[in-house]
């Protein structure tokens, strides 16, 4: 989504530097949360994978002997069920560390579209056009 200007305006409304700085900005913030939401939902999905590999192995017998294989990087590595279950856990705690502080920036991204809108729709009116396809 890029912002664009309206042809044919009734009143000939001259684009300074400083406009187009702007209007710049919005165009790459736009582009930024859009990225973000995507990461977003990729880290849902794996959280979602992480609670599923829990509920999984809380319905495996509790027999000590029992290994399970858990994946670091490029290897996996047998634990106990117990074991397992921890690592599980803190991985879903970490990823959603990782979501809260992305949701966080698309809010403070957010925030400044909001300002930069209301900056530039004051200074263009109808045009410009800053609404966003997916918004």
């Amino acid at each position: 989504m890029a912002a664009t200007m309206k042809k044919a305006a009734a009143e000939d409304v001259n684009v300074t530097f400083e406009d187009q700085q702007k209007i710049n900005k919005f165009a790459r913030n736009t582009s930024r949360i859009t990225e973000l939401k995507e990461e977003i939902e990729v880290k849902k999905k794996q959280l979602q994978n992480l609670e599923d590999a829990c509920d999984d192995i809380m319905m495996l017998d509790d027999g000590d002997s029992l290994l399970i294989p858990y994946q670091i990087g490029d290897v996996f590595i047998s634990h106990s069920q117990e074991e397992t279950q921890e690592m599980l856990e803190e991985a879903k705690k970490s990823l959603q560390e990782e979501i809260d502080v992305l949701e966080s920036r698309v809010e403070s991204i957010q925030r400044v579209l909001s300002d930069l809108k209301v900056q530039l729709y004051a200074k263009f009116g109808n045009n410009i056009n800053l609404e966003a396809e997916d918004s």
